[in-house]
């Protein structure tokens, strides 16, 4: 287990040095957890989080049963906040996980729900 999150760890700070928000595109930053999942929009000039969402969230509806289905459900609900917020493009990170399951399911929502990166 150990080893697990030290390997996340080296591969987060890996992305996190090629990686950074901007004003005019924020990064939108995933986390997983073994209930749900977040998403949230960064700003890293100024180190504030614009938009952000959640599959355990209030405002989260459920789409699916499966985790994979709650992934894109958020995907889209953080596009949908982030188009009324104004913001368009953003830079995805991945957080040191692979882009595989319920990762590649949320940005597939978020696509689906506007955003482009």
């Amino acid at each position: 287990m150990v080893m697990k999150l030290s390997r996340r760890d080296r591969i987060k700070k890996g992305i996190r040095k090629r990686l950074s928000g901007s004003t005019a595109r924020p990064r939108l930053s995933v986390f997983r957890s073994n209930k749900g999942i977040y998403a949230q929009i960064i700003d890293d000039v100024t180190g504030k989080t614009i938009v952000s969402a959640s599959s355990l969230s209030k405002d989260f509806v459920a789409s699916g049963t499966t985790k994979s289905d709650q992934s894109v459900a958020v995907g889209k609900l953080v596009a949908e906040k982030a188009i009324a917020a104004g913001i368009k493009d953003v830079v995805f990170d991945r957080n040191g996980y692979l882009y595989h399951g319920r990762i590649k399911s949320l940005a597939e929502g978020a696509r689906e729900g506007g955003l482009n990166f």
